[in-house]
């Protein structure tokens, strides 16, 4: 508000002096000439007539001549007060107008409303800085959740665009800069309510700006941030970023988790899947032979390092090896789009392709030709536009990395359930049998879609009726107990108990007589809506 004020009062100052001038002297002149009354005596008007008069007068109403007519030396000065005081008007009114409709005006009112609506926020929110392909997919994922978001990003397209988006929140949103740190204020860093926030700026340099300038202001906050470099990774480490997310080692991580454990992929697409969508097939990479890989950048040198860490043969492909840098086994130049490339390759005795440039119609081209020469072939699909899902969904790939959905998807389940990333790192150390059996499990509850997951704090606000038993009567409360409907005791929900933080203490699968105390974390997963039902 103090912006406005200040650009109202710098931009009319002219024009007000101008109005005031002119008033001055209209009624000046109309207190000095002496007039007559209705006896023909002089008379001089007052003060406050005058204003009246000249009030009235200047906006061109008319109301007439008072108290008494005027005479010919009255009605010359009112002829020229009547130009004077409407070009005025028209000066002053004119200016007022461009003043509005002024890009800077105008800036100034959106910020400030911005702000007004910022500081009106009541529930918790989560900071997003950077509205590119990556966070329009983790805006969209989040709102669906019914989670709060907030907005910041430098281009004013990217933020109209999100009017045309269908989300089910209404988001704030702001045009500027994300490495300012009065904008990251203005969007509301410093707001009590302000949870987490993500850096997903296309710069790494503007990301790790953010991750700083959260860190010194607000050390306590959650700060996840997108890295596409091993440097700015070491960096955001070294001040306490909490999350770093690289979809390309992440990609590789999940490939790794697929040849070595099958089943715990499979385990780990189900439970970080969209609740309600179909259960994904599993997914059996080949686990011995030879590898193609087209594209040697920083996602072919990720998923390089994991196949052959996995004992697999791979050749690569790459078009520009002297930017790239080429692996000691060498590299066979070229696109991979072309037969006589994949030939030199060895395609038609690999096992699998990793189409991996950043371009997704030579993605697409080299898919068709090494199937061409090879049908038996597992395939790996990289996708870069979110445009291209239809062709790319058309190919049939046994693998896509969509490397904005792969950010969007694992910053959602860091920021609703972070127990599930604890899960699933404790879920490694467990055989492929045990994760197959826990998948069986799924099936049985899940009715063929995607679960719920969730997680519940034994405390006054998500359990208030278990923690006054536990903390007020003094009754004993397990696992099994809470797997109970509460409108029917005698029915057992069908939920798993996945994780289970007791007393600074991580139990698996926790069994249905384990105890639960005050304070304990618990992560869910269950149909849609039961959790609904559990509370």
């Amino acid at each position: 508000m103090d912006n406005i004020v200040y650009l109202v009062f710098r931009s009319m100052r002219q024009p007000l002096l101008t109005l005031l001038l002119a008033y001055s002297i209209s009624i000046l002149g109309l207190v000095l000439i002496p007039g007559q009354d209705d006896a023909g005596q002089p008379w001089h008007m007052g003060f406050f007539h005058a204003f009246y008069f000249v009030s009235f007068m200047s906006t061109t109403i008319g109301f007439g001549e008072i108290p008494y007519p005027f005479t010919d030396a009255q009605r010359m000065w009112v002829i020229f007060t009547i130009y004077a005081t409407v070009i005025s008007w028209i000066y002053a009114i004119g200016t007022l107008l461009a003043l509005i409709q002024g890009e800077a005006f105008q800036n100034a009112l959106t910020v400030d409303r911005f702000g007004r609506r910022i500081r009106q926020l009541t529930e918790p929110f989560i900071l997003i800085g950077g509205y590119g392909s990556i966070g329009r997919e983790l805006v969209m994922e989040l709102t669906d959740r019914q989670q709060h978001v907030v907005v910041l990003d430098a281009d004013q397209q990217s933020i109209n665009e999100m009017r045309l988006q269908n989300l089910r929140e209404d988001v704030p949103r702001f045009s500027g800069d994300a490495s300012n740190p009065d904008n990251l204020t203005r969007a509301g860093l410093s707001h009590p309510r302000c949870s987490a926030v993500v850096a997903l700026t296309d710069s790494n340099a503007v990301n790790l700006k953010v991750a700083i300038t959260s860190k010194l202001l607000r050390p306590e906050l959650t700060v996840v941030c997108r890295a596409d470099s091993a440097e700015v990774e070491k960096n955001m480490e070294s001040f306490g970023t909490d999350y770093i997310v690289d979809p390309f080692e992440t990609f590789a991580m999940h490939l790794s988790i697929a040849l070595q454990s099958p089943g715990l992929h499979l385990l780990g697409e189900w439970l970080g899947g969209h609740s309600r969508d179909p259960l994904a097939e599993p997914i059996y990479p080949p686990q011995q032979g030879k590898w193609v890989l087209c594209g040697y950048g920083r996602f072919g040198k990720a998923v390089y390092e994991r196949l052959t860490k996995e004992g697999m043969d791979v050749v690569v492909i790459e078009a520009t090896p002297e930017k790239t840098g080429t692996p000691q086994a060498g590299v066979v130049v070229g696109k991979g789009t072309e037969a006589a490339t994949l030939m030199e390759a060895n395609i038609d005795n690999a096992v699998g392709i990793v189409a991996g440039t950043d371009r997704d119609v030579d993605n697409l081209s080299i898919i068709m030709t090494a199937r061409e020469l090879n049908p038996d072939l597992f395939v790996i699909l990289r996708q870069n536009q979110r445009t291209n899902k239809t062709i790319i969904k058309a190919v049939h790939a046994n693998m896509i990395m969509h490397p904005s959905q792969i950010i969007a998807n694992k910053i959602r389940l860091l920021l609703a359930t972070p127990m599930l990333q604890e899960f699933m790192s404790l879920a490694k150390g467990e055989e492929d049998d045990w994760a197959c059996e826990l998948v069986s499990r799924l099936i049985a509850i899940s009715s063929e879609e995607v679960p719920d997951v969730w997680e519940v704090t034994i405390d006054e606000t998500e359990a208030d009726a278990v923690h006054s038993a536990l903390t007020t009567q003094g009754k004993v409360v397990t696992i099994g107990d809470l797997e109970h409907n509460p409108r029917e005791r005698k029915r057992r929900l069908p939920v798993i108990p996945l994780l289970m933080n007791h007393r600074d203490s991580l139990i698996l699968l926790p069994s249905k007589d384990q105890k639960v105390s005050a304070g304990d974390k618990i992560l869910w997963c269950g149909r849609y809506m039961v959790q609904s039902k559990m509370s």
